[in-house]
């Protein structure tokens, strides 16, 4: 089974409407599922997919994500028109798909959905902590939680972290050292 990374999905996520989305062909490639498995969830559990979750597209944009997104050219000879997940659906799919590789990158979406979440307190809290001592530890683990979200396969040579407050704005600052292993 293949660990599905940050940098996996992302490359996936297109704007449909306005919503950030994943195509059903590609959910199944995360999912390690095939792309009919994904639509027979769908198909027989309607009620766990509300509109807000699944944005059915027309055929004028298949035509667009195809000519704009070369990964996706084999959508260019199918019949069907695909299916677009937002992230409550992809939520949603994962509990009805019973595969290994579709619980990992569950699991891999939640924790890093959950350290975005944790880098968001970080971020709010240093706004309002004025001393320099209590700020480091959370500085060092904010550049933690950057460094596990965007995960590579280079090794850490070191790191830097270093905060700005501009008119009472914060602006966090991390960069990350790496190297070839």
């Amino acid at each position: 089974m293949e660990i599905i990374k940050f940098e996996d999905v992302e490359s996936k996520v297109l704007t449909i409407r306005n919503e950030q989305v994943i195509l059903d062909s590609d959910v199944a490639l995360l999912y390690g599922v095939e792309t009919r498995d994904i639509n027979k969830a769908v198909k027989n559990n309607p009620d766990k997919f509300p509109e807000s979750y699944i944005i059915y597209l027309s055929e004028e944009e298949k035509a667009e994500v195809v000519e704009n997104f070369h990964h996706l050219d084999k959508l260019k000879y199918s019949p069907h028109l695909p299916k677009a997940f937002t992230e409550k659906g992809l939520y949603m799919l994962a509990t009805i798909l019973k595969s290994p590789q579709a619980t990992a990158t569950t699991i891999s979406i939640i924790e890093a959905f959950s350290k975005i979440r944790e880098l968001g307190r970080n971020i709010r809290a240093l706004s309002k902590i004025q001393s320099e001592e209590e700020k480091r530890p959370l500085m060092k683990r904010s550049g933690e939680l950057i460094t596990d979200i965007f995960d590579s396969d280079l090794a850490l040579s070191g790191t830097e972290t270093t905060i700005e407050i501009n008119f009472a704005i914060l602006k966090l600052k991390h960069t990350v050292k790496k190297e070839k292993k």
